[in-house]
């Protein structure tokens, strides 16, 4: 890898209220906090040693769909979205692509959107 190739430390999801935020996606992905700032906050690195996962505090709220969302393999995004809906995610769609191996795209408490993807 070349000096100048970079590494991705941080993938930053814009919020307004950091700690609802990181107590959604912390008990959705098992994930602890490991810094607090005023205006940004990190999870664990995802997978461990991956970038982590981070929010930062925003003045305006979501407008429009999100460009950049994550995916989440899961074994059954029925019982998946139904724990998802429990920490206060709402759906976005019915499941889709795969009757085999279907996916269903849900939303964040502050409306950013996430899939759950059928897998093992």
């Amino acid at each position: 890898m070349s000096e100048i190739t970079p590494k991705v430390t941080n993938i930053v999801i814009d919020c307004a209220d950091l700690e609802a935020m990181a107590a959604f996606w912390g008990a959705l992905l098992g994930m602890k906090t490991t810094e607090v700032s005023e205006d940004w906050l990190d999870l664990e690195p995802i997978g461990g040693n991956g970038p982590f996962l981070s929010f930062q505090r925003v003045p305006e709220g979501k407008a429009g769909k999100n460009r950049l969302h994550l995916d989440l393999t899961v074994p059954d995004i029925r019982a998946a979205g139904d724990r998802a809906a429990g920490l206060g995610a709402t759906p976005a769609s019915e499941p889709m692509g795969d009757p085999a191996a279907p996916f269903r795209v849900w939303r964040d408490p502050e409306g950013n959107e996430f899939c759950f993807c059928t897998g093992s």
